[in-house]
């Protein structure tokens, strides 16, 4: 049975896993199975070999009940989750303990924010509320909501004491949003968790957050074919969400640093040892690129974050210009 699952660029689709006969090592007697279910609002795709359907079903249960935990613990959309508790400390001037998953996200945000100089950041929730509430309404920001939420946003305002596992969260107003690694990092704990259970061929796809292990994965990406194993690889771009404005188009991917969605249409595929730095990095470059940003600073970049390849492509005026770090 083939799998298929695309994210879309303007209306095209793009990222597509091929789970095809033939294109899995297969191991001796092994079968492969295959889960589906919603999760974090998109859908997520399990595929594994293991030695029988019992077997099969108890692994895919061990794994829907880790990202579930995850889930309750990086959601800022869930009433009551840890982030959003965390979140509402802010201003307070006091350390938080925090659960070892929300400390590691949280870290490794701010790892990616401070390598490409807040071209991502984790502590963008007051203009994501801002962003979602406009898409939903078709209203644009008024300019003193928009000064207001970007007063509480900036990843320096973000303390991190790994002694203690804490947060402090420094400016009054401040609203942790996870959802540019999140995914990735869920992948991630989901393959932890897998190897620990002696599951080490597997691939899976979580709104296009697509992380695979052992054997010879498929991923096609418009007209090319790309082998994955024991890598991840993520798109981000115009996906359907954006806001028209007086003849303008806003993206949902918002720029950190000026507080309005990108109004420069760019479409980056990320591929990396690991599911959370290619699910943030395409945000960094999508962002890198809405400005006057050259090939070569894209490249400088990039030397920042090792053993990443980077696909651009970019649609000016209606022209479609596209640069690759190196082959796939």
């Amino acid at each position: 049975m083939n799998v298929r699952i695309s994210l879309g660029f303007l209306t095209r689709p793009l990222l597509i896993l091929l789970l095809m006969p033939g294109l899995v090592i297969a191991q001796p007697e092994m079968a492969r199975f295959s889960f589906r279910r919603g999760l974090m609002g998109t859908q997520f795709t399990l595929t594994f070999f293991a030695p029988d359907s019992l077997t099969a079903r108890r692994v895919n249960e061990a794994v829907n009940a880790r990202m579930d935990s995850l889930n309750q613990v990086m959601s800022d959309y869930m009433d009551g989750s840890e982030i959003n508790r965390l979140s509402e400390s802010s201003g307070q001037n006091r350390w938080v303990r925090v659960s070892p998953d929300l400390f590691n996200v949280l870290e490794k945000a701010k790892t990616i924010a401070r390598q490409s100089n807040g071209r991502f950041d984790p502590t963008i929730g007051p203009l994501s509320l801002l962003w979602r509430r406009a898409v939903r309404r078709g209203e644009f920001p008024a300019a003193s909501a928009r000064r207001q939420a970007h007063r509480a946003v900036g990843y320096r305002f973000m303390g991190l004491d790994s002694a203690t596992r804490s947060v402090k969260l420094l400016r009054p107003g401040m609203r942790l949003d996870v959802g540019g690694i999140g995914q990735g990092f869920a992948t991630d704990e989901a393959a932890l968790l897998l190897r620990k259970l002696g599951i080490n061929a597997f691939v899976m796809d979580i709104g296009g957050d697509v992380l695979a292990g052992e054997g010879s994965w498929t991923v096609a990406l418009d007209s090319t074919v790309i082998t994955l194993r024991n890598a991840a690889i993520t798109t981000s771009g115009d996906v359907y969400r954006y806001l028209d404005y007086r003849g303008r188009r806003y993206s949902h991917i918002m720029n950190p640093r000026s507080g309005l969605g990108l109004r420069h249409f760019v479409r980056v595929t990320v591929q990396a040892p690991d599911g959370y730095r290619a699910d943030a990095l395409t945000k960094v470059f999508s962002v890198a690129r809405s400005r006057a940003f050259g090939w070569h600073k894209s490249r400088r970049l990039l030397r920042r974050f090792p053993g990443v390849t980077v696909l651009i492509v970019e649609n000016k005026r209606g022209r479609l210009r596209k640069w690759q770090s190196a082959p796939f």
